[in-house]
C-alpha cells in the first residue's frame, strides 16, 4: 500500500567496516596461508555474509590479492620500502631492512612471518594463479634490491666488481629465511643475531 515503509530487498551487502574486515581477512590469510582459509571461515572472522563478501571484494583470490596489498601498505608490510627510501646508504637501508626485520617477523601482537613470503607454501595447482601473484611480487622487490644496490655502486658504496643482482638475491634470500625461521618459533634475538652475520658478507669498504 501507498506509504507503508518499502520493504528492503532481499540480498543487498549488509553494510559494514570495510577496512576492518580487510583486516580480519589479512589475519587469517598470515596466520594460515592462501589454502588454509576457507570462505566460510573468511566471512565469520570478517563478519559478514558470503554476499556481502563476494559484492565488496570479489572471489576469494580478488580478496587475497587485496589483503596482499594492504599488507604492504601496513608498517609491517612495508618497512623494507621505507628503509630504501629513507637511508641515505644501501648499507645502511639494508642493515635497517635485516634488523627491523628480526624484530618483525617475530613480535607476538601478530603472526609470525611476513605474509607475502609464507601465504603461497601450501597453495594448490588449481591455484597457481595466486602462487604466480605471490612470486612475482617477491621478484619485484628483489628488482627493487638490485636497482638501490646499483645506484650504491655508481655512487661508490659497492666495488666495480661486486654483483648488485646477486647481492639483491642474497638479502632477499636472509629475509625469507628470517620469515621461516620466525614461523618456527625463533625469537627476536636469534634473528638478530642472523641478520648480523649476514650483513658481515657486504663487499663494501664504506659502511
Amino acid at each position: 500500500m501507498w506509504g507503508m515503509a518499502e520493504t528492503p530487498k532481499r540480498g543487498r551487502p549488509r553494510t559494514f567496516d570495510r577496512q576492518a574486515a580487510l583486516t580480519a581477512a589479512m589475519r587469517l590469510f598470515w596466520e594460515r596461508g592462501y589454502e588454509g582459509v576457507s570462505i566460510g571461515e573468511l566471512t565469520e572472522a570478517m563478519g559478514i555474509r558470503s554476499g556481502s563478501l563476494y559484492a565488496a571484494f570479489g572471489d576469494k583470490k580478488s580478496l587475497f590479492k587485496e589483503v596482499v596489498d594492504a599488507y604492504g601498505r601496513t608498517p609491517v608490510g612495508g618497512f623494507a620500502g621505507v628503509a630504501l627510501r629513507e637511508e641515505p646508504t644501501a648499507y645502511g637501508a639494508f642493515a635497517r631492512i635485516l634488523r627491523e626485520a628480526a624484530v618483525v617477523y617475530s613480535d607476538p601482537a601478530h603472526p609470525a612471518g611476513c605474509l607475502a613470503i609464507g601465504a603461497a607454501t601450501n597453495v594448490t595447482p588449481q591455484d597457481a594463479e595466486v602462487r604466480a601473484f605471490l612470486r612475482d611480487l617477491r621478484n619485484r622487490n628483489v628488482d627493487g634490491f638490485e636497482a638501490r644496490l646499483r645506484e650504491a655502486q655508481r655512487a661508490g658504496e659497492l666495488p666495480a666488481e661486486a654483483s648488485p643482482r646477486a647481492l639483491a638475491d642474497y638479502f632477499a634470500t636472509v629475509l625469507q629465511g628470517l620469515s621461516q625461521r620466525a614461523q618456527d618459533g625463533a625469537a627476536a634475538a636469534q634473528l638478530a643475531a642472523v641478520a648480523e652475520l649476514a650483513l658481515a658478507a657486504w663487499p663494501a669498504a664504506q659502511r
